[in-house]
């Protein structure tokens, strides 16, 4: 079903296609599940123990430990996660980066059949 609006604002059948393309992408992450914000990161650390090879030089750091970080309420808050977790949750991470890609393609398209349409008032 083609809406109406999208003829009035004079958006060409290649913008139409690209809305398309970007619904079908979104609807398969929204199938999976799959979405994580944030990021996982390897951490190597060193102790408190003053003759631990950690203090070497060059240091043999304690790790990798690995790290899933987001912001919740404008504050960085995260969690360690285990090998396995961390390459399993890497690829909902990488859907959440695609959705925010395609969530902004999409406001571009909206953007540029707000600004074709001929009715819209001029740029102030």
């Amino acid at each position: 079903m083609v809406d109406p609006s999208w003829q009035a604002s004079g958006v060409d059948a290649f913008q139409r296609a690209e809305a398309a393309q970007i619904a079908k992408e979104l609807a398969e992450i929204a199938r999976s599940g799959r979405v994580l914000p944030g990021s996982i990161v390897e951490r190597r650390s060193r102790c408190g123990r003053a003759n631990c090879a950690c203090h070497d030089d060059p240091p043999k750091l304690h790790g990798p430990y690995w790290h899933w970080t987001r912001k919740v309420a404008a504050k960085t808050v995260g969690r360690y996660l285990r090998e396995d977790q961390a390459g399993d949750y890497h690829i909902w991470i990488d859907n959440d980066r695609r959705l925010r890609e395609l969530v902004a393609r999409l406001e571009a398209l909206g953007v540029a059949a707000l600004e074709a349409d001929e009715r819209t008032a001029h740029r102030s």
